[in-house]
Order: structure tokens, then C-alpha cells, then sequence
């Protein structure tokens, strides 16, 4: 399958590494694509209705702003599209291209490593299903694709499409508090973040089940616990759960 990528910022580029083959890609004069053709192979090619005449999925990967505009330049050259567009439902998108069938996927950054995450919305009414899995089968391939309702694909974003920054910040946030107790950065980012992967690791294995993860930590009135405790008091909850609700209603 002829991938092309109208637009080449970061999230197309994750995705192009995670696919690492060639792929045809576009940028509005930012020079963004001839370096991501370098980078993984392909072709810069010159203008959007050049690469949807020549690729068997168009991936929107532009800025949701210019969704009418690029759809007037491509209209008719499409055979697929796919949107990564956000707060643009899959009505909005299937309106710009009304005889194309249409798919919304929200991934997030790591689907450059493969370890993605991928919000794919449900259809909105009957799809094509064998293209439907086929589009499915591509993105699994950089990662976990889950099927979401189109009313929540808000909340998927706010849950996993912002995830990256937040867990980075995480990690920031307890490097520097081990830095303050005597360990070198370089040292503290390892045992952390390592941490971290093994610990999303577990919680695969044991189906997701926080609770449990947490009990087989924390012995009552143990150092886990303490922490934890600490971690109550200053709000951590309250602080995702504004951050959940300052993404989705912005």
C-alpha cells in the first residue's frame, strides 16, 4: 500500500519512522518533507493532488484549519483518506470529501518507536470493513490500536494523544527530586524511567489492574505507602483530572 502524507510535522514523522518504508509526503513550503524523504525514504513530491493521485491512502496529517482547502485541491484523486486531524469529527472530514471513504485514527508520538497508542473511531455510519481492517492493520503496526466511539475520541485524546508529555513530566518531576537528595541526573533518569516501562509492563500483564499493582508495592504503613500518601496530599488526582478537563474543553 502507497502511503502519502499531506503534511510532515511531528506526528507524520513518528508515524514514517514506525512505518520505516517509503512514502510519499507533502509540507506547505517548510521544507519539513524533503527532510522526512531523507530521513526514511520516499519522495518529497510537489504538490498534494500529485501524491493523491499517486497514493492508495492519503493520510491528513495537516493543520485542521486547512481541511477544506486541501480537500478542494485533492477533491476526486483520493481512494482512501484517513485523518489525523484533530477535533475534526469523521462527519466534518467525510463532508470535505464526500465520495471518499473516510477513517479518523489520534496516535500519539511513541508509534516512532512502535510502542503507540492509537484511538481509532468507531464508523459513524456503514463503512467499507475489508478497507476498514486494512487501514487497522497498518497503524497496528506502530502500535495499540483501540476502537473508540466518535463522541469520546475528545477524551481518547486527552487520555493517551497528550500521554507522552505528561509522563515526561513525570519523570522530570522525580528526577529532580531525586537530584536534590545527592544522585546524579544522568543516574536518577535511568532507575526512573526503566521504572516506569517495567511498571507499564506489569500492569499489562495483570490486565490493567492498578490496584492490585499498587498493593504488591506498598506494605501497610510501609516507605510505598508513605510516598504514596505524599503524592495524595499534594493533589495528584485533582491535578490529572483538571488537566483531563482543560484538554477536552478547550
Amino acid at each position: 500500500m502507497q502511503i502519502g502524507l499531506i503534511g510532515s510535522g511531528n506526528m507524520a514523522r513518528a508515524l514514517a519512522l514506525g512505518w520505516g518504508e517509503p512514502l510519499l509526503c507533502t509540507d506547505s513550503g517548510s521544507g519539513r518533507a524533503r527532510a522526512l524523504a531523507a530521513e526514511v525514504g520516499g519522495e518529497a513530491v510537489s504538490g498534494n493532488r500529485e501524491l493523491a493521485e499517486r497514493a492508495d491512502l492519503v493520510i491528513l496529517a495537516h493543520k485542521p484549519a486547512q481541511l477544506a482547502a486541501v480537500a478542494q485541491e485533492i477533491a476526486g484523486a483520493t481512494r482512501a483518506v484517513v485523518s489525523l486531524l484533530a477535533r475534526t469529527t469523521q462527519a466534518e472530514v467525510r463532508a470535505a470529501y464526500p465520495d471518499t471513504p473516510v477513517f479518523r485514527i489520534e496516535p500519539n508520538t511513541p508509534v516512532a518507536v512502535r510502542r503507540g497508542v492509537l484511538a481509532f473511531a468507531e464508523p459513524d455510519e456503514p463503512a467499507d470493513e475489508k478497507l476498514r481492517a486494512q487501514v487497522r492493520a497498518l497503524f497496528a503496526r506502530v502500535g495499540t490500536v483501540v476502537d473508540v466511539p466518535e463522541g469520546l475520541m475528545r477524551v481518547a485524546g486527552a487520555a493517551s494523544g497528550v500521554g507522552p508529555a505528561y509522563w515526561a513530566l513525570l519523570v522530570e518531576a522525580q528526577v529532580d527530586a531525586a537530584v536534590r537528595r545527592g544522585m546524579p541526573a544522568a543516574l536518577a533518569s535511568v532507575l526512573v524511567t526503566e521504572t516506569m516501562a517495567g511498571a507499564a509492563e506489569l500492569l499489562r500483564a495483570r490486565d490493567h489492574d492498578t490496584l492490585a499493582l499498587r498493593r504488591a508495592v506498598a506494605s501497610p504503613g510501609g516507605t510505598t505507602a508513605r510516598g504514596l500518601a505524599a503524592l495524595e496530599r499534594g493533589g495528584i488526582r485533582t491535578a490529572f483530572s483538571d488537566a483531563i478537563d482543560d484538554v477536552v474543553d478547550s
